[in-house]
């Protein structure tokens, strides 16, 4: 009896230890294809198992050849990128999951708050339910035309056109999609912008328009007995909105020439103290400046500087004409000029008037944009002074910026390179 379970005892054992030996050998196995590697160590404790060394042989050439299909999806992918990656045209590839697995640079220019979009999913770099949808269908095989979206980032808009088409994924076993993306963003402001400005162009027409045609029209039915003084009250209204319609006519002209691609600008070398100066004294002797103190402010000398004297003469002007009208009397305005840096010239504007507020600051550069609407128009202001500022100052490679000064009024800072930029 004792003998019987000395050998059953020693049977148990065995079993035990080979039981452990198998599971052992089972573990590394498993781990071996986790990590994608053949097993190396066929011939350790776990080779006297049955079959230990065809199931090894098989899950190593498995192993090894899903590390080839591996190799060879990314090279893949790799030369679709290469190829597609110097596009205009943003490309972008999604998997079933909508896991992205190619996205060229044009598409990282679209959505630049997403550095690395591969293997993210598309809902997390595109927040538009249209778009996923159109995503979806586009996979399933759907007939879909080229469709525009519009996509809210924060607080910025973008637009897109996309056209995309299913695609089998690299092993053929799914199915992905493919798209071809086109930035419609700026093309949209622009088009919001020219509706804007057909829309304000027409109304700041119609007004003195609408104000003559009515003059006229009584001048007409009622010439024969209507009063002398009311006669040549009459024809001097529709002289003052005659000069207005003209004021805008030519300031819209300054602006499409500013804005035509054949326009020239003739930098020259100037003398900034002798500029500010001369032009300071033109205005100290126009009527609207009799109660108004127009001072030049520079710290010796500013070195050398080149511009287009005549366009520069619509910019200061404008400048100080804008601060005569803004600004009651006995105010004082202030021209000058710093050095910024090396290759910059700073000039200024500044006067001690009620400024601007703070709400109206970032858009007074826009046409026809009004601070105040029927107090510009009673001083003759057309509303694009400004506008046709800006783009002179941008033709000369520089900006234009307005801020209200703390001990109260407006400065206008004009920053020009000192030499032309080519």
């Amino acid at each position: 009896m004792v003998l019987l379970l000395v050998v059953l005892a020693l049977a148990l054992g065995f079993a035990l230890r080979a039981l452990l030996k198998q599971k052992r050998a089972h573990t590394e196995l498993e781990n071996a294809v986790r990590r994608g590697q053949p097993l190396l160590h066929e011939d350790g404790p776990a080779s006297q198992l049955p079959g230990w060394h065809a199931l090894t042989e098989e899950v190593n050439r498995l192993i090894t050849e899903n590390a080839s299909l591996r190799q060879q999806h990314t090279d893949q992918l790799a030369q679709l990128e290469a190829t597609l990656g110097n596009l205009r045209e943003a490309v972008l590839i999604v998997d079933g999951a909508n896991y992205i697995h190619l996205a060229n640079r044009a598409l990282r220019e679209i959505f630049p708050g997403a550095r690395d979009l591969i293997n993210l999913r598309l809902e997390l770099i595109v927040r538009s339910g249209p778009f996923l949808e159109y995503v979806r269908a586009t996979r399933d095989g759907a007939p879909l035309a080229r469709q525009e979206f519009e996509i809210i980032e924060g607080d910025n808009t973008l637009w897109i056109e996309a056209s995309g088409a299913p695609i089998p994924s690299p092993d053929g076993k799914s199915q992905w999609a493919l798209f071809v993306i086109h930035d419609m963003t700026n093309q949209r402001k622009l088009e919001r912008m020219r509706r804007d400005f057909v829309a304000n162009a027409s109304h700041e027409l119609r007004t003195p328009l609408s104000i003559i045609k009515g003059y006229v029209e009584t001048l007409v039915d009622g010439h024969q007995t209507m009063e002398v003084a009311d006669r040549d009250k009459f024809l001097r209204t529709i002289q003052r909105h005659s000069d207005r319609l003209k004021s805008i006519i030519d300031d819209l002209l300054t602006l499409s020439r500013l804005e035509s691609a054949t326009l020239g600008v003739k930098f020259a070398s100037l003398d900034i103290a002798q500029y500010l100066e001369d032009l300071a004294e033109e205005y100290r002797r126009r009527p609207q400046a009799t109660d108004h103190e127009i001072v030049v402010n520079f710290p010796g000398k500013l070195g050398p500087f080149e511009g287009d004297d005549e366009k520069l003469v619509h910019v200061f002007g404008n400048l100080v004409e804008n601060a005569l009208k803004y600004t009651p009397k006995g105010s004082r305005i202030e021209l000058g000029a710093t050095a910024a840096g090396a290759d910059e010239v700073e000039f200024f504007v500044r006067d001690n008037g009620p400024g601007i507020p703070a709400a109206d600051l970032p858009h007074i550069f826009e046409r026809f944009y009004r601070v105040e609407k029927g107090r510009s128009r009673e001083t003759g202001g057309t509303g694009l002074g400004l506008s046709i500022v800006k783009h002179i100052v941008q033709l000369h490679g520089g900006r234009v910026w307005a801020e209200n000064r703390a001990e109260g009024g407006l400065v206008i800072f004009v920053r020009l390179p000192r030499q032309r930029k080519e």
